[in-house]
């Protein structure tokens, strides 16, 4: 039977706050640990959220890199936590995660289309993706730039 904290029931471990305050004290960007930790920065950024699953080996590196107690860090997010991915049942109100959301809506049958008709029946994985978010210069204003590389998945015939 698993344990109570597998099922994530109260949100990210109160200690991932330690990882913010730890990356406030250092001044370092998400993409500086990344490259100290070996991970993309969006990655990194995802576990600070307890979105995404930390390794022994990747709690060992950032308790090093951040200076932090990582005994405390790995008994609350080991080998028996697991993170619940996803902005939860409602309409998100940040206001970046909410244009993420809006884009999603208004643009999300579009991008189907094109990608049925570029690659047929099937979707793009999130499981196997790669988001980079850059940021380029243009006359008109700063642009951030997202990419989601993912793996096309053909839905399976039975």
């Amino acid at each position: 039977m698993a344990s109570t904290s597998t099922l994530n029931l109260d949100g990210p471990p109160a200690i991932l706050g330690a990882l913010f305050k730890a990356k406030a004290e250092k001044k370092m960007t998400f993409e500086e640990i990344g490259k100290a930790i070996g991970r993309d920065e969006v990655w990194v950024a995802a576990a600070f959220y307890g979105q995404a699953k930390l390794t022994g080996e990747d709690i060992s590196k950032l308790s090093n890199v951040l200076g932090i107690d990582g005994a405390s860090l790995q008994s609350e997010i080991g080998d028996d936590w697991y993170p619940y991915r996803g902005l939860g049942p409602a309409v998100p109100t940040d206001p970046v995660v909410y244009r993420l959301y809006e884009g999603v809506l208004v643009y999300g049958n579009a991008i189907k289309a094109v990608i049925h008709e570029k690659f047929g029946d099937g979707i793009m994985s999130m499981i196997d993706c790669n988001i980079t978010v850059d940021k380029k210069q243009a006359e008109k204003g700063d642009r951030v730039v997202l990419t989601f590389e993912g793996k096309y998945l053909a839905y399976s015939k039975w």
